[in-house]
């Protein structure tokens, strides 16, 4: 059965009340957003041949929860989680779950990130049910959540990410529907962000297109999409 979106959305939700208080809005995304990422590919593509995205064994979701209440709890998911995955899958900018100045210390920092990880724990939020065939549950979690966070932070939407809306109607004035494309074809976003603009251009486009974001002042990098 698939898992409803409101209840994800409603979870997700109130991970974010498990770090509020402790750090602005636009820094604790980015652990739930983490925790989001891990349970989602944990649940989606562990021991799957060919997936996506390599896991290595001792880096899942599962192996997470194990660390709960440990007195290293950060330091650990640092390194037997969070290093692994980055590693095998060449990925960047993660968040440091040791951070005493976000997470707090000691005692503080083990309660909260044992409560955050136990409510990715919910039943309800098995992806490997979710069968609904286009159905992006992960991406729409994600502007979901970018959206609240937008508010969270006191931030307008479109300083914090480009709003999904915004996205689709700028997508649709570029005309790239109606255009001839091909993987030649190359789109770029000098200040990306979330990403959102260029996947909704790349979801518009009738071929995949070349896609190039720059968020930082570094040269830009190119996608194939």
């Amino acid at each position: 059965m698939a898992i409803k979106k409101s209840e994800l959305y409603s979870s997700l939700w109130s991970s974010c009340d498990v770090l509020r208080g402790g750090m602005d809005a636009s820094q604790y995304k980015d652990y739930v957003l983490v925790l989001l990422f891990i349970k989602y590919v944990s649940d989606k593509y562990a021991d799957v041949p060919y997936a996506p995205i390599t896991i290595p064994k001792g880096a899942r979701f599962k192996d997470m929860v194990a660390l709960k209440g440990k007195p290293d709890i950060g330091d650990q998911i640092n390194k037997k989680i969070i290093a692994p995955l980055a590693n095998a899958n060449k990925l960047s900018d993660m968040p440091d779950f040791n951070d005493a100045n976000k997470l707090g210390s000691g005692d503080e920092m083990v309660k909260r990130l044992t409560d955050l990880i136990a409510i990715f724990e919910d039943k309800r939020l098995d992806f490997s049910k979710n069968r609904a065939e286009g159905d992006d549950i992960l991406g729409d979690a994600y502007e979901y959540l970018m959206r609240h966070f937008a508010t969270e932070s006191g931030k307008s939407k479109g300083q914090f990410y480009t709003p999904a809306e915004v996205s689709r109607i700028i997508a649709q004035i570029l005309g790239i529907r109606e255009a001839k494309t091909s993987s030649d074809t190359t789109v770029y976003d000098p200040t990306c962000g979330s990403g959102s603009l260029l996947l909704k251009v790349a979801d518009e486009a009738r071929t995949p297109v070349t896609l190039y974001g720059q968020e930082k002042d570094a040269p830009p990098r190119a996608s194939r999409g």
